[in-house]
């Protein structure tokens, strides 16, 4: 409470908002450096962080002169997540990197998602689509209402009738 963005980013923890919030106009490795600004005394790591987000998402290398607006929304969503991971975090925020995008590339981000996580980063998902999120998670939390009503682990939950009928359609 009442700290600065920077200093809460130094601290490890780092927020991928929902809806992106891209600079349209900026190229796509201008928007990618942004999120190791508070690293900025340190070209070399950045561009090592930089080359990790490559790997990860191959076509924003393609794309890395490219205006952020100008690429698809799913290609948009990863460069989000690859400007959060820029900060070097380890706790990473992701607020419904879904939304809005087909299924293919639900699939495809939620893969990069379980790839950051089991590379060291602790993720907390805020997702809508339910059995994609159980997809990728270890534990999980139903909200209703603001209020928790359930949690569990993701088989427990999977598993569970009333979680099928009422977030998953099955």
């Amino acid at each position: 409470v009442g700290r600065k963005p920077s200093r809460i980013v130094q601290a490890g923890l780092v927020q991928c908002p929902e809806g992106r919030k891209l600079f349209p106009e900026m190229s796509v490795r201008k928007n990618l450096l942004l999120g190791a600004y508070v690293h900025r005394g340190d070209p070399k790591t950045s561009q090592h962080i930089l080359e990790r987000v490559f790997e990860m998402f191959p076509v924003l290398r393609m794309k890395k002169d490219d205006p952020a607006g100008s690429l698809s929304g799913g290609q948009q969503q990863m460069v989000a997540i690859g400007r959060a991971l820029m900060g070097r975090p380890r706790v990473l925020l992701l607020d419904e990197p879904s939304l809005g995008l087909a299924p293919l590339i639900v699939k495809q981000v939620l893969e990069a998602v379980k790839a950051i996580n089991e590379a060291g980063t602790t993720v907390l998902l805020a997702e809508q689509n339910a059995y994609a999120a159980l997809q990728i998670a270890h534990r999980a939390y139903v909200m209703e209402s603001g209020k928790i009503v359930m949690e569990g682990d993701r088989d427990t939950l999977l598993g569970d009738e009333r979680i099928r009928k009422a977030y998953i359609g099955a």
